[in-house]
């Protein structure tokens, strides 16, 4: 499958305590910097990561998301578990408008949809930039799950006192971690996949507590 690229956890014989379906944002593909790096982190700590190219993304290289293909792309967490025959603990996620697919997909969830245990939201873009009245918040209170936030001071989709507010209206236990950087999170220097792969550790630990 081309659309797909799998971490698997480090060493022979070491079995993935939990999975994490990843997806891009709005402008990228599943080969962001981010993605890839946060993969390799999570490896190191027994977690899998598959990374996706959203359906709108396999159907054109370049380009932008369309508000009609929104379903296909909040449905294409569920069906890469499906797919793969994911079995353990599960995690969705993605960098920006990746991370809102996947929010949404748990916050106003299909009939019938199977959901995940927990929710990772890099760069969450809770509003356009300059434009904090058009805030994305109205699927959040559906949102009952762990979720980790992983989110750059120097975010004009958020500042850290908008995304601390809006993280205050998912129902399920939240944990921000916050890096110098910006909506990219500049991954190579901000530190934030090894902080990101650690807070997701967190997270799995408090499901098995």
């Amino acid at each position: 499958m081309t659309w797909l690229s799998i971490h698997d956890p480090e060493g022979p014989g070491t079995a993935a305590r939990a999975t994490l379906v990843l997806a891009h944002g709005a402008g990228g593909d599943r080969d962001q910097a981010m993605l890839r790096l946060l993969g390799e982190e999570l490896a190191q700590r027994a977690v899998r990561t598959v990374r996706i190219d959203l359906p709108f993304r396999r159907q054109r290289p370049k380009g932008p998301p369309s508000p009609s293909g929104q379903t296909a792309d909040r449905a294409s967490f569920a069906e890469t578990v499906r797919l793969l025959d994911i079995d353990g603990p599960v995690l969705w996620g993605g960098h920006s408008y990746g991370g809102r697919m996947a929010s949404m997909a748990v916050g106003e969830p299909a009939d019938g949809a199977a959901l995940p245990d927990g929710l990772v939201l890099l760069s969450y873009p809770l509003h356009p930039p300059g434009r904090p009245e058009k805030a994305r918040t109205a699927h959040l209170p559906g949102i009952e799950i762990p979720t980790v936030l992983v989110h750059g001071k120097r975010d004009p989709f958020a500042s850290p006192e908008e995304l601390a507010e809006a993280a205050e209206l998912i129902t399920g236990p939240t944990t921000i971690v916050e890096v110098a950087a910006a909506h990219d999170l500049a991954p190579a220097k901000s530190g934030a996949p090894a902080r990101a792969a650690d807070a997701i550790v967190a997270l799995l630990d408090q499901l098995n507590a």
